[in-house]
């Protein structure tokens, strides 16, 4: 498939992030069902890493973002470059949390 739709979530494996980066990727992978080919799971020796990447896009960055993010902010991002044109329903009106 030319246009295959892949999804990596990165890690920190000292920081314990397995479990959250786990439980993100399946809220992912069911809400794009058919949308998202392939997710991946990398571990990192980078200390404190967590980055998500759509297609090679960065999506999010813990450490630019200062913290984990929201499900349903995160789920507008990843839909924004992976399938544009699909509604989230209850996630399409929250707006994300203010930078402090």
């Amino acid at each position: 498939m030319a246009n295959e739709n892949k999804l990596t979530i990165e890690y920190c494996s000292k920081c314990k992030f397995m479990m959250r980066s786990a439980w993100i990727a399946q809220e992912l992978l069911q809400t794009f069902d058919g949308d998202i080919d392939e997710a991946a799971l990398r571990p990192s020796l980078v200390p404190g890493i967590w980055q998500i990447l759509a297609n090679g896009q960065l999506v999010w960055d813990r450490k630019t973002e200062r913290g984990l993010p929201e499900l349903k902010d995160l789920k507008r991002r990843v839909r924004d470059i992976i399938a544009p044109d699909k509604n989230l329903g209850h996630a399409e009106n929250v707006e994300p949390k203010p930078q402090t």
